[in-house]
């Protein structure tokens, strides 16, 4: 199969690859690597088995002509910062709506079918019942994130109701693991390098979310595409419990060996505007097309933070 990542050197999509290129395929990257690290997948790229374009989503005359031969998008690309949007309040808009608008009318041109989407669980909005069943609605995200993620959907419905495509929409808990690039525990462990007496944590420490390890999370992705064929196949994608970021905060404080570090608590019940303090995901779709979760939140947590003291820390 010939498939097009768009974000293929970006934290989740790499780890795609490394899972397409296994099996076989023959992988193109779309990524203009503003916040991709190309050394994620260089070595597919030196071994012929990735095509790597550094292009931008939203020059649309220039996405067309990857999209010739291609069987398969996988549409990754986005904003990784949702803070970003409460400072510069277009991002996810060009990042988000704008580009996968580009992805799917060159699809569309280039007669490419078959798309799989990276949502979020953030779509579900404040107060969604916990853990949240994809059929839960109205959708009514309060982050621009969530709005543009949402926005995403809506069109590859409207392209799969109108022009024929097949979509598989996945929404994502919180995705942890190895090359992360952003994130609760990445800022953590940046924080206690930086002053190892003391660890500022945004809110309250009272949220309480879902962390499924990326590996899973590809795994997952592949999982479903391969026994799941309606025209729009939506899943959850999570893990079975939940961590608060007070057991995130005392994980990497053990793992970092800074046991002597103070933690000091910004206050309120989230970390920033558009922060969701609660979230869980039901993954029972997930499970009855027998997928098995290998992480729990806090298991994913431990390795996650393990892994990432190596990349950070050296």
């Amino acid at each position: 199969m010939r498939a097009l990542v768009t974000g293929g050197a970006g934290f989740i999509g790499s780890h795609l690859i490394d899972r397409l290129v296994a099996r076989g395929d023959k992988v193109s990257v779309v990524d203009n690597l503003s916040s991709g690290v190309i050394e994620f997948i260089q070595g597919h790229i030196d071994s012929g088995a990735v095509t790597f374009h550094n292009a931008d989503l939203k020059d649309l005359n220039g996405l067309i002509p990857l999209m010739d031969g291609i069987d398969m998008v996988y549409h990754l690309a986005a904003n990784p910062d949702i803070r970003l949007g409460t400072k510069i309040t277009d991002t996810d808009l060009n990042e988000g709506t704008i580009a996968t608008y580009n992805v799917l009318e060159a699809m569309r041109l280039a007669g490419v079918g078959k798309i799989a989407f990276a949502s979020s669980s953030v779509v579900y909005g404040e107060g969604a019942p916990m853990p949240t069943p994809e059929d839960h609605g109205p959708c009514l995200p309060i982050s621009l994130y969530g709005a543009s993620k949402q926005a995403g959907e809506g069109l590859i419905g409207s392209w799969v109701g109108t022009f024929g495509l097949q979509a598989w929409i996945f929404r994502f808990a919180n995705i942890i693991g190895e090359r992360g690039t952003h994130g609760v525990i990445f800022d953590f462990i940046h924080k206690l390098k930086a002053d190892p007496s003391r660890l500022e944590v945004l809110g309250n420490g009272l949220q309480e979310k879902s962390y499924m390890e990326v590996g899973d999370c590809v795994d997952a992705i592949l999982h479903v595409i391969q026994n799941t064929d309606d025209n729009i196949n939506l899943y959850n994608l999570g893990s079975n419990d939940t961590c608060s970021v007070r057991n995130i905060a005392a994980i990497v404080i053990k793992e970092t060996g800074c046991d002597g570090a103070s933690i000091e608590y910004t206050g309120g019940d989230r970390g920033w505007a558009g922060d969701i303090p609660k979230a869980m995901l039901a993954i029972n779709r997930l499970k009855k097309l027998g997928f098995k979760v290998n992480y729990d939140s806090e298991e994913a947590v431990a390795y996650t933070t393990r892994v990432l003291i190596k990349e950070i820390m050296g």
